[in-house]
C-alpha cells in the first residue's frame, strides 16, 4: 500500500495575520467554508483539531485546495508554521476526514435568470464578482460572497483572510466599489461588507 503523497506551501496574504497552507490537491470543489471560532467546527475534525492544537488560531477558512489561518498576535509565522504546516501534513497523509457528512459549504452557486428587475440587477452583480474579483480574492486566501442589493447599495460577505483584514477596506472601495460602479453606475452606489 502506497503512502498519499502530501506537500503543503505557504502564501502570504494582505492581512498579515492570515497565511495560506496550499495543499497539492482539492480539499473542498467548488465550494468554501469559514470556521470563525473553535464552536463552529463540529462538522470539521480539521479544523477542530487545528484550533485545539494550537491557541493561537481565531479563524480557520477552508476553500479548493488552500487552508486560511488567522493567528492572534500571540504568535509569530516564522516560529509556528513548521509546526502547524506538519500537523496538516500528518492530518492529510492519514486520510483523515475533512469534513463530516452532511455539512453545509457555502456553495459556489451559478445565478439563474431572471425577470425580477431586482433579481437581474443581483445576477449581474454575481456574474461580476466571480468573473472579476472573486479569483483575485481567492488568491489572497480570502472568499467573497454576495449578500444583497438594495436601493443601490450591494452587501458582500468576506471571509478567510478577508476577514479583519487591515487592507479589507481599501480593497473593498478602490477595488470592489469602483469596479461595480464603474461597470453598473446606474444600479450601484455602494459595496458594504458583513464578516462571515
Amino acid at each position: 500500500m502506497f503512502e498519499k503523497v502530501v506537500t503543503i506551501y505557504t502564501e502570504a496574504s494582505p492581512n498579515p495575520n492570515s497565511l495560506k497552507f496550499v495543499a497539492n490537491f482539492f480539499l473542498l470543489e467548488n465550494a468554501s467554508k469559514d470556521f470563525p471560532n473553535i464552536e463552529s467546527t463540529d462538522n470539521s475534525p480539521l479544523a477542530k483539531e487545528l484550533f485545539e492544537n494550537f491557541p493561537f488560531i481565531q479563524r480557520i477558512f477552508i476553500a479548493s485546495n488552500f487552508i486560511t489561518i488567522t493567528k492572534d498576535n500571540t504568535a509569530d509565522w516564522l516560529e509556528v508554521i513548521p509546526t502547524v504546516k506538519q500537523h496538516i501534513i500528518d492530518y492529510l497523509k492519514a486520510e483523515k476526514d475533512i469534513f463530516l457528512s452532511g455539512i453545509e459549504v457555502e456553495i459556489k452557486k451559478e445565478t439563474k435568470p431572471s425577470t425580477n428587475k431586482n433579481s437581474v440587477i443581483e445576477n449581474q452583480i454575481k456574474t461580476l464578482l466571480d468573473e472579476y474579483i472573486r479569483p483575485a480574492v481567492e488568491s489572497d486566501g480570502g472568499a467573497i460572497t454576495f449578500h444583497s442589493y438594495n436601493d443601490g447599495i450591494v452587501t458582500v460577505i468576506l471571509q478567510g483572510s478577508c476577514s479583519g483584514c487591515p487592507s479589507s477596506t481599501v480593497t473593498l472601495k478602490a477595488g470592489i466599489e469602483n469596479l461595480l460602479t464603474r461597470m453598473m453606475p446606474d444600479e450601484v452606489k455602494e459595496v458594504v461588507a458583513m464578516n462571515g
